[in-house]
């Protein structure tokens, strides 16, 4: 199996249930040969907003070495698109799209931004990079419907013109450019809401979100990592990405990590870990929770201005650090 590909058949539930029980190991992959040495990434969806409008959801737009990335693509179908307009950032420039995972909240403008973009260009959002499992149907108890919206809208961005990639293990999408692809979860970190079930032959099983995975960037400062949910954990997430890349220090953590509801026992646990990790910064937005981004900056030995809680518009740059703007500062 190469490490990724055009997508043609529907993945297998027996792989997506690999990676959720932590079976995946990492492939033999070379240390990367590159550092980015150029780096911004700009929120574009996430609750808190001091430019644009906020919802729940997330998606950051990543510009490493002039290479540029969505990663994610919010909830409402207008939003990514209207704020990155009251930004004055052109995502009709981008070609590759990545899909942390299948929810609602990280899937829902894409077909919307597919479609108006491509007007500029027709290679925009083009390219979507996923990892098995996304496509998997989901049911909850109490409904027949399918409870996974990329169900539906793979057809409708297909006849667009547009093609999943899928990423079954570490890619590197660009130099010093990272997809873990599915991450192995060596820890028990449960960061997903019960509610939701995979279909499987055997019935219906525990959705623990198998497919999600997250994007590093190696620069001579450290791993950045950005994260849509962080369902595999993100201490599992770090693990991987330096095991992948040399046990390099992971210096900066941008995006949701699934915090909101957690104890203080695992926050406590959380920002250990982080702080061993070598994590510098830390951009919490999405459902990180405000609360859990305070007790992380606590807990760890960050202050105000190197842990910040997420607004639409806010930036971290591998230079100048984290820009809150004004509502978070």
């Amino acid at each position: 199996m190469t490490a990724s590909r055009v997508l043609q058949p529907m993945v297998s539930l027996l792989l997506a249930a690999g990676a959720a029980a932590g079976q995946l190991s990492a492939a033999p992959v070379p240390h990367a040969a590159h550092r980015v040495k150029s780096l911004h990434i700009t929120l574009l969806s996430t609750m808190l907003a001091d430019k644009g409008i906020g919802e729940w959801g997330f998606a950051a737009v990543v510009d490493a070495d002039g290479r540029r990335i969505l990663f994610d693509t919010g909830n409402y179908p207008e939003t990514v698109l209207r704020n990155a307009r009251e930004l004055g950032l052109d995502l009709s420039t981008i070609t590759d799209v990545v899909l942390s995972h299948h929810h609602a909240d990280h899937t829902g403008g894409l077909l919307t931004l597919r479609r108006e973009l491509a007007k500029a260009d027709p290679k925009a959002l083009s390219r979507i990079h996923i990892a098995p499992g996304i496509f998997l149907s989901r049911k909850t108890r109490n409904s027949d419907e399918e409870a996974n919206p990329m169900v539906a809208l793979r057809d409708s961005l297909e006849q667009t013109g547009a093609v999943f990639i899928e990423h079954d293990r570490p890619v590197e999408l660009a130099p010093g450019v990272w997809l873990t692809g599915p991450v192995p979860r060596r820890h028990p970190e449960r960061n997903w809401s019960p509610g939701t079930y995979l279909v499987s032959k055997d019935g219906l099983q525990p959705d623990t979100i198998p497919e999600d995975m997250s994007l590093v960037v190696d620069t001579d400062k450290g791993l950045v990592v950005l994260t849509g949910c962080g369902h595999a954990g993100v201490i599992n997430t770090l693990d991987y990405a330096r095991s992948t890349l040399g046990s390099r220090p992971a210096y900066a953590v941008v995006g949701g990590l699934h915090l909101f509801a957690a104890s203080d026992q695992t926050l406590a646990w959380t920002a250990g870990e982080l702080r061993a990790a070598g994590v510098a910064l830390l951009l919490g937005a999405h459902c990180t929770g405000i609360e859990a981004v305070f007790r992380l900056r606590q807990l760890a030995g960050l202050n105000r201005r190197t842990a910040v809680v997420g607004a639409v518009g806010a930036s971290f740059d591998l230079e100048l650090g984290i820009d809150p703007l004004a509502l978070a500062r």
